[in-house]
């Protein structure tokens, strides 16, 4: 699920830029799975859209579908896609509109509305590790005052998770979700992670991912078994107009059955050597670049801006 942006959203400084940086991760996306794409109904006119891509009509704020898009988990009944609330990063941002999109298109949900959850906030393996960073999801505008605890045993109920573990380190200049776990660790196959690395002893972020790298070597997963760290470097800085460093990583990749779509940045060293470390983890995976320097203008990126569903959800439509 992908939300086309239009001019009534921070992206109309520079529309078509970033609609043609939709239509490329469109084009990369259909060959392989049906996509859902949300239009505004006051949008009247929209470029030739690649086969495969259903288009519904509803007003959004913003195209961060990831993050206010339903969380689909295995309950008694099978699959349901669960609805949180969305409140624009902890009050960041308008979200009236986002946070009703759910009810909006998809007919049956599970309603978790009086609790906040953004879906690139928590990292699941599917066997029952969920992984997470206490800066997001302890955020005092999200949750108020819950504990992880509290937490855990939520998602122990909802999501069927059975360990959930903390990061405490980590964050990239310029991310407006406080932190959000997709842009710097992700669970993989065979119990591995990708994690995002620093090694300029001279940038903002050497000390924090220092430790954040600390954190995931001592954690354990769900069968109490040690993670492969396997590491992705960090882009280069990338500025916008204000001088304001942007929020790029190679962590933000979106994975479809044997494909993954990853981010680039016009930086053919650093993105050959994500490209490499992603494939060495996904090694069956067909790894497909699309430049997304148009997509972190916003400070967001290729995850961010997708949300998986499963395909039943989307047919009765």
């Amino acid at each position: 699920m992908m939300a086309w942006p239009h001019e009534n959203t921070d992206w109309a400084g520079m529309l078509a830029e970033v609609q043609r940086c939709y239509l490329a991760l469109l084009e990369a996306i259909v060959p392989r799975v049906k996509a859902l794409l949300l239009v505004a109904p006051e949008e009247s006119e929209l470029p030739p859209l690649p086969d495969g891509v259903r288009v519904v009509r509803v007003s959004t704020n913003d195209t961060w579908t990831r993050d206010y898009g339903p969380i689909t988990a295995e309950n008694d009944n099978g699959l349901a896609l669960n609805d949180f609330k969305f409140n624009g990063w902890g009050l960041k941002f308008a979200a009236d509109k986002d946070n009703m999109v759910n009810s909006r298109v998809f007919p049956e949900l599970v309603d978790h509305r009086e609790f906040v959850l953004e879906g690139g906030s928590i990292e699941s393996d599917g066997r029952g590790t969920i992984l997470t960073t206490s800066r997001c999801l302890l955020s005092p505008n999200r949750n108020g005052t819950v504990t992880r605890r509290h937490i855990a045993r939520l998602f122990n109920r909802w999501l069927g998770s059975r360990k959930l573990l903390w990061l405490n380190h980590g964050g990239l200049a310029g991310d407006d979700t406080d932190g959000h776990v997709d842009t710097l660790a992700r669970l993989c196959p065979e119990g591995q992670v990708l994690y995002v690395k620093c090694d300029d002893l001279e940038d903002e972020h050497y000390e924090d991912l220092k430790a954040m790298e600390a954190e995931l070597k001592a954690m354990r997963n769900v069968d109490g078994k040690r993670f492969k760290l396997v590491p992705l470097p960090l882009p280069r800085p990338i500025y916008d107009p204000d001088g304001e460093r942007l929020p790029a990583t190679y962590a933000n990749y979106l994975v479809l059955e044997k494909a993954l779509i990853m981010p680039t940045y016009g930086q053919p060293d650093l993105d050959q050597q994500a490209r490499e470390q992603i494939q060495r983890v996904f090694v069956d995976y067909e790894v497909i670049g699309v430049d997304c320097r148009a997509l972190i203008r916003q400070h967001g990126s290729l995850h961010c801006a997708t949300m998986q569903l499963p395909a039943k959800f989307v047919e009765t439509l």
